[in-house]
This record gives C-alpha cells, structure tokens and sequence, in this order.
C-alpha cells in the first residue's frame, strides 16, 4: 500500500507539471497565434495585471493609435465628441442661442441669433456672462469646451445666466429655456454687381442644398447673370449634399463622382438633367483649405468643362469613410473607399501608412516651396487627364484651379504678423466695439459703417493699444502694412456689430480671388 500511494503521487505531480507547463507557460504563444490577440491580452491585463487598470480608458487610447497606422482619415470619436462634431452638419442644436468669445477668462457675448432664446429674454452682444446656474463662472476654468457644455442642454431644460452689462455694476439674472439653433451652411449670399451673384458656403449638412436653392432663388430675382460659389476654407461633410449641389448645375447624364474600394464596388453619381441652372455662368473658389465634399463639386464642375476654378490647389481629402456606431454613442470612421472625379482622377493626395505627423504637415511644406505663391511650384504627381472638353488636367491629390491666384503677401510685415497670431487685432475689436457700441448699433448698412471707421483711423488706435498689451510700435512696419490692419480690424468690428455676411461682403471688396473670378465673365 505504501510503494502504490508513493506511485501515485509521483504520477500526480508529473501530470501536473505537464499541463502547468502547456497551459500556463505557453499561455503567451496562444494570445500570439490567435485570430482575436487583442482582445486576448486585454482580458489577460485585466485578469492578471500587478495594478487595477480602467481597460475602458485603454481602449481609448489603443483604438485611435490602431486607427492612425492605416490612413489619415480613419479616426476614432468619443461618444462626446461625435455629438458635437455632428451639429454643424445637422444643421441645428439645442442651445440658448448666442455666439461668444473668451476675454481675460470671461465669456463676452458676441452676437445674439435673432429670435433665438437669449434675445427672446434680453440678452444682448456685449454682455458679459459671469455666472450659470447661480454659480461664478469666471477664472481658469472658462473654457470653450466647459462653456458649451454649460449653455447647451435638452429641449426645453433651462439655465440660469447671470450676466454683467456694459455701463453697468449690478450684475442681472436672466433664465432662458433652452431651444433649437438653426445652424447655416450658406453664410453669405449676395449680389457682388450689378450682374454677379455669391454665395458663400462653409460647409455641406443636410440642410446646404435646400439653404443653396433660396439663395438662388433671390439672386435670380435680382437679375442674377453670373454666379460665384465659394468654397474656400470648406473642410467639406456629406457627399450626398455636394451631389446634389452639382446635379443643378449640370445637363443630364453627366457624372458627378465615383467612388470605389477593395470591398466596395464602384458606384457612379450621375446628373438627372433636372437642375435649373445648367446654363449659368459659374465661377467656383476653392483653396488649400478647400476639402472632401468641396472637392467632389469642384472637380465635377472641372472635369465637365462646367465652370472655372478659381484659387489655389485644394488639399486632396478623396477618402471614403464608413461611420460605425457602438453601444456607448463613440464612433469610428473608417476609410472603406476612395472618391474619384469624372475624368478618373483620385482626389486623394499621396500618404503613407501610419506617417499621420508629415500627412498633417503638407499645407506648410507646400508653403515652404512656394505653392501659395507661383503656380509652377504646384507638384503634379501620376498621369495627366482630360476633361470631357479634353482640357488637361492634373491628378495627385486635389483640384488645381483653371485659374491660379497667389497669396498676397506684399504688405505683411513682422508687426502684421504678431498682431494676428498674438490675438491681440481681435481682442482690440471687442474693445473698441464695446465701447462704442451704442454709435456703431446706429448703422444699418456695411458700407456705411465701413466708411465710418476709417474716419476713425482705427490703425492707430490700434497701434496704441497694441504697445499698451506687449507689442512694441514699429511706425515705418505700420505704414507698410496699414492696408492689411485697416482690414482686419475694420472686418472684425463689422462682424461683431452685423454678422458674418457682412463680414464676408467687406473682406471681399479686397479680395484678389473673388476679382479674378470676376474677370473671367468679361
């Protein structure tokens, strides 16, 4: 009985150092050679890790890092950023309905959207907001961000705003109930002449082809003869949206755009021959900044031999994203095609996997060759296309306009450039529009206030200011570059006393794009 006990304990241990060894010390070879690796070595981590890890916020972290080694449009969203990122496109939010800036860590209301619920209870632009929901806030922790999500809510929620009017030292409490903000892809729409129209759209929502058609509507009512589109610093949005912009500039039949992917068959975008102005005249302004969606409307337009392109070369974003939902609200767009105009040419510019920092970098590194300044330093990558004209012209990444228009840079001076990117011209234009705002609130009409502020010589009030907040006076710098600060000082009051279309309408009585637009109907 003893040497059979003895037998069977050695037979036990033998046995178990077998299946320690296959299942314990080569536990690591099976996460290695398994289809699911990943989420293995998280339950591994969470299993056996020395400290307590939040594997939610790993996972954060790890998916936009997978993400970023296959292009640089497949990205991750939190579930927080989806929902502010959509806004814009979906063409309302709910909000009280002010448009604001942060000054010395304070919001200073800006605008007031006209019936809105802010106007609705006497919230006027200058009002400075000091306090919501019966708490300070003011300091360090006034954020952009941390304002938004105290002043947005649901339908009908209310908040409580306290704020501090200019003239006045007793702060006022006003409680506004929360309602639907119509956001505005069409920002500026009028007519440039006496036979021009404009339009200026920002981006492409659901709501940019109705908004474009009611601005078609009245231009043609003023015997609208020619029509600018500008598209410039338009970072794009849906396709469906450019598609249908196109499809009422075009005869039918015509192709707008393709898309195709490995596991995406080609699908063509055709015209229906409904549109109303095909005969137009058309002009159409893009720029470096100029992307995706605006993209598929310039080069349709290009490739049809339907309007000239007016500006710099577009930034080349030709890739199709597949937005994927999961449970907790966070998204991933991920690149499951690419878009191509009507001749063939890939939007997309050149990129390698995973090189994200040198993809971002491009505008600065086509600055630094001189793009922005000479046509000839435009790189054109790949074969050559024809238009349906058979007009050449070029691949490798964006659209490259008909006609080419340089930045510039004539009058900028160091002085002109710490102004701008010290924020110090903006911060001045809220000063001096506060102060002056109940004179200024006396015009009605953008030429008429433009007028009056140059009587104001408002570039040494300016400059005055300027050395009073770090920015030494440089006399012979400001004279060179007085045009440039009349501008943008003039354009920044402009719009903090009117809106954005009057913004737009001053800045493009300057404009050397929107003038070489205007040439090409002569």
């Amino acid at each position: 009985m003893p040497l059979i006990m003895a037998l069977c304990v050695i037979i036990g241990i033998l046995i178990g150092t077998f299946y320690a060894n296959h299942f314990s010390g080569n536990k690591l070879s099976i996460v290695n050679s398994g289809s699911n690796r990943l989420n293995n070595l998280l339950h591994i981590i969470d299993d056996q890790y020395v400290d307590t890890v939040d594997i939610n916020s790993l996972v954060e972290k790890a998916i936009p890092q997978i993400l970023s080694e296959l292009d640089p449009h497949s990205v991750y969203i939190s579930a927080k950023e989806a929902r502010d990122a959509t806004d814009d496109l979906k063409g309302s939010f709910y909000g009280i309905g002010i448009e604001f800036v942060i000054r010395q860590d304070t919001i200073h209301v800006q605008n007031v959207i006209e019936g809105g619920p802010a106007q609705k209870v006497g919230l006027i632009a200058g009002d400075k907001i000091i306090g919501v929901d019966g708490k300070p806030f003011v300091g360090k922790e006034v954020t952009n961000e941390e304002a938004v999500h105290r002043l947005k809510g649901p339908d009908k929620s209310k908040v409580k705003v306290t704020v501090l009017r200019y003239g006045s030292t007793k702060p006022q409490t006003f409680e506004i109930t929360r309602g639907e903000i119509k956001t505005h892809s069409v920002t500026a729409s009028y007519m440039i002449d006496e036979d021009t129209g404009y339009i200026r759209i920002k981006n492409f929502g659901e709501n940019t082809y109705a908004e474009m058609l009611v601005a078609l509507a009245s231009l043609s009512s003023h015997n609208m003869h020619h029509l600018i589109i500008d598209l410039r610093d338009n970072a794009g949005g849906y396709l469906e949206a450019a598609v249908q912009m196109a499809n009422e500039f075009l005869p039918k039949n015509r192709l707008i755009v393709y898309t195709e992917g490995r596991k995406v068959q080609r699908q063509d975008y055709k015209s229906d021959g409904r549109g109303s102005y095909q005969q137009m005249p058309l002009a159409v302004l893009i720029n470096e900044a100029s992307a995706s969606a605006s993209e598929i409307f310039a080069g349709a337009m290009q490739d049809n031999d339907r309007a000239m392109i007016v500006g710099r070369r577009s930034f080349g974003k030709g890739l199709v994203q597949q937005q994927i939902g999961f449970p907790d609200g966070s998204i991933i767009r991920l690149t499951v095609a690419r878009y191509y105009t009507p001749s063939g040419r890939c939007i997309q510019k050149p990129y390698s996997m995973g090189s994200g920092d040198d993809y971002q970098k491009d505008l600065i590194t086509r600055y630094e060759h001189g793009e922005y300044f000479n046509q000839d330093s435009i790189k054109h990558e790949g074969p050559q296309y024809k238009t349906v004209g058979g007009r050449i012209v070029f691949g490798g990444g964006g659209i490259t306009p008909d006609i080419f228009v340089a930045e510039d840079t004539t009058n900028v001076t160091s002085y002109y450039k710490e102004a701008s990117i010290t924020g110090l011209i903006m911060q001045f234009a809220f000063v001096y529009t506060d102060e002056n705002r109940l004179k200024l609130n006396s015009f009605r009409e953008m030429n008429a206030l433009a007028d009056y502020l140059v009587k104001q010589n408002t570039v040494e009030q300016f400059a005055t200011y300027g050395d009073s907040h770090g920015l030494q006076r440089r006399n012979l710098m400001i004279k060179k570059s007085h045009s440039l600060l009349e501008q943008y000082i003039n354009s920044r009051i402009i719009y903090n006393i009117m809106n954005e279309q009057a913004w737009v309408e001053y800045l493009n009585r300057y404009d050397d794009t929107v003038k070489a637009a205007l040439k090409t109907f002569k």
